[in-house]
């Protein structure tokens, strides 16, 4: 059999340098040998072509903050046959023997050694699509915070407009504000702004809008207006962009869409998270795990001692979350079946998670498989035990005192 030349690097990567050590290729004595570079673009090409020379073929580095990234990508360029990011616990120095020489050939060893296990890095037009729509949400969040501070002011100035219009955003209510805005501040002539349904309640929105609203107010109202509009208009930029960049994905996400809660902002974060490629996952099962949507595992003497989740990716995580709350509200289907099932017994945050660790792994085999979802029904685990659910809906019937013969139905031949 033909022997494989390996030769590994490893690298102790910080904000302003970066730690390399490159080890003797396996079967031949020698010394290890150390540089330290600069992380500006030229040095680390220099370090790349340096690399090239020793003819590295394996390279790990630590997921240190963000730092990794540009080194990564630089390296990436090249094409070297294997890159390694490794979560810092693997590679954990001992205490009293902690410096930056060591660390990287400590990081080289292990991974000469194959004790080390790479973390998911999706390739660069994913690693894109995710940059973009964690800024979505990171916006979302600074959005819902200028949407708070107006309705904090409102209170402020005694107006209880958010305790009569359903969204204090809303039509009616951005209205409003852009008349206070203006000078407008009769609550006759503002009560008359309100549409819909808001019509009938013309007398309590009147009322609610006698309050205390100086020429201060109406300043600080103008400025978390005009930031309310610049992140809505910001959003709906970016979510334009993301449309264009999701095109080459146009057929997954179709199939992706034919799972219940899953809109279009899903299925675009589950291959933002996830990428096209299954084969990084063993199967869907690590998927979850990877994610953070399993019991985690904390055992002493035989005894269990905690089963809370561990941490995993917290952006999939929500989004599932989102998914399994919506899928939660249909009105047929087997994700719901599965939802009042396990909320019967566990309570709703464990039939949320249980049922967005199911849509991961429907998720995952659509995007393994590339089919449709086809749905179960909701008398699937009804049909699961058939005597057992007949004799819990018998007993349900003879709690409300009545008399119950149960016969069998036979069909005609």
């Amino acid at each position: 059999m033909k022997e494989v030349y390996r030769r590994c690097c490893g690298m102790d990567v910080h904000q302003q340098t970066v730690v390399v050590c490159v080890l003797p290729p396996d079967g031949v004595e020698g010394k290890a040998i150390r540089k330290v570079y600069s992380t500006f673009r030229n040095d680390l090409i220099r370090m790349r072509v340096w690399l090239k020379q020793l003819k590295v073929t394996e390279i790990a580095m630590e997921s240190t903050g963000v730092y990794w990234r540009p080194i990564w990508n630089v390296l990436e360029e090249q094409g070297f046959s294997r890159l390694l990011l490794v979560n810092p616990v693997q590679v954990k120095a001992l205490q009293g023997r902690k410096s930056d020489g060591r660390d990287c050939q400590r990081i080289a060893e292990f991974l000469q050694d194959k004790r080390l296990d790479g973390s998911f890095v999706p390739p660069p037009e994913i690693r894109q699509l995710r940059f973009m729509l964690r800024h979505r949400v990171a916006l979302l969040e600074q959005r819902n915070e200028v949407h708070n501070q107006i309705r904090d002011l409102f209170e402020t100035a005694g107006i209880k407009l958010s305790s009569v219009v359903t969204e204090l955003m809303g039509v009616s209510g951005r209205r409003i504000i852009e008349a206070l805005i203006a000078g407008q501040d009769s609550p006759e002539l503002l009560s008359w702004k309100v549409r819909g349904r808001l019509r009938k309640k013309e007398k309590v929105v009147r009322e609610s809008l006698k309050g205390y609203f100086s020429e201060f107010h109406r300043m600080m109202l103008r400025s978390y207006y005009e930031h309310y509009q610049f992140l809505t208009r910001q959003i709906a930029w970016l979510e334009v962009e993301v449309e264009q960049h999701m095109q080459p994905h146009a057929e997954l996400i179709a199939l992706l869409l034919t799972i219940p809660g899953v809109d279009r902002i899903v299925a675009w974060t589950l291959i933002a998270e996830l990428g096209t490629d299954p084969s990084v996952f063993p199967d869907g099962a690590h998927c979850a795990s990877w994610a953070g949507v399993v019991p985690g595992e904390d055992e002493s003497a035989g005894k269990p001692r905690s089963r809370r989740c561990r941490k995993g990716n917290k952006t999939l995580r929500r989004i599932l979350t989102q998914a399994a709350w919506a899928a939660s509200h249909c009105k047929h289907g087997y994700l719901r079946a599965l939802f009042y099932r396990i909320k019967a017994r566990r309570g709703w945050g464990k039939a949320i998670l249980a049922v967005g660790h199911k849509i991961l792994l429907i998720a995952y085999a659509i995007i393994k498989d590339r089919v449709a979802y086809r749905d179960l029904g909701d008398d699937y685990f009804d049909k699961l035990n058939p005597a057992r659910t007949v004799k819990r809906l018998v007993h349900r019937l003879e709690r409300m005192g009545l008399q119950v013969q149960v016969s069998e139905v036979r069909s005609g031949v």
